[in-house]
């Protein structure tokens, strides 16, 4: 079996180092020393995007908030979905993420960033979020691990109440939030009926019909 090759490393603070690893084709991204996603397992995340989107297929506008980038598959995922009035906004905390997925991530995912409906905030989409009022038909959340594995604790505002209000609030009216866990998270269904929203969970194959399942929680505005 070929050894991993590290292709890039960044310091983050209060997370320490994160390393994108490549052997033969599959991609990986690390957290101090962990996987946090694969470029072979996506499934989940188009998954999310189908879900998340469903309103969107026969409309000519709209506006789509991702938060996370990751390899670019969710993003990709919704752009293969939506017409070409539809608008994505992509939130990435990490710089080095969005310069990968600009660079040698690219033709993972198809460049999604260099689709004209695009654009990129590079800072937390949280305060993204806080900003924007009733402006969103659809948020996309796919940040870290998700509500219950989180590798850097400024994740945990946006899976709190305080953080599920301020989606809601971002979203215009019966719009629909979507959030990616790695497994169940506890709880987490009960806090986004508080901050109002009528939610279906999911559990989707991380790749393909087998294998690991992922959890979606797919929450309407009431």
């Amino acid at each position: 079996m070929k050894p991993w090759e590290t292709l890039d490393t960044t310091q983050v603070p209060e997370v320490g180092e994160v390393t994108l690893a490549r052997r033969g084709d599959e991609y990986v991204l690390r957290v101090r020393g962990q996987t946090l996603m694969s470029s072979r397992r996506h499934g989940s995340e188009e998954a999310l995007a189908e879900a998340g989107c469903a309103d969107l297929v026969s409309r000519g506008t709209g506006r789509v908030l991702v938060g996370g980038l990751g390899f670019g598959y969710t993003v990709r995922a919704v752009l293969d979905r939506v017409g070409p009035g539809v608008r994505v906004t992509v939130a990435e905390l990490l710089p080095a993420v969005v310069s990968w997925n600009r660079g040698l991530l690219a033709p993972l995912a198809g460049a999604p960033l260099e689709d004209s409906r695009v654009t990129v905030v590079e800072g937390d989409v949280g305060a993204l979020m806080g900003r924007h009022a009733s402006t969103f038909d659809v948020i996309l959340l796919d940040v870290d691990n998700g509500p219950s594995a989180l590798t850097h604790p400024d994740n945990q505002g946006l899976y709190g109440l305080y953080g599920l209000t301020r989606a809601a609030t971002a979203l215009r009216s019966k719009g629909v939030l979507g959030v990616w866990s790695a497994g169940p998270a506890p709880g987490f269904e009960r806090r986004m009926e508080q901050a109002g929203f009528t939610v279906q969970v999911l559990h989707p194959a991380a790749h393909g019909t087998k294998g690991t399942r992922h959890t979606l929680f797919m929450g309407r505005r009431r």
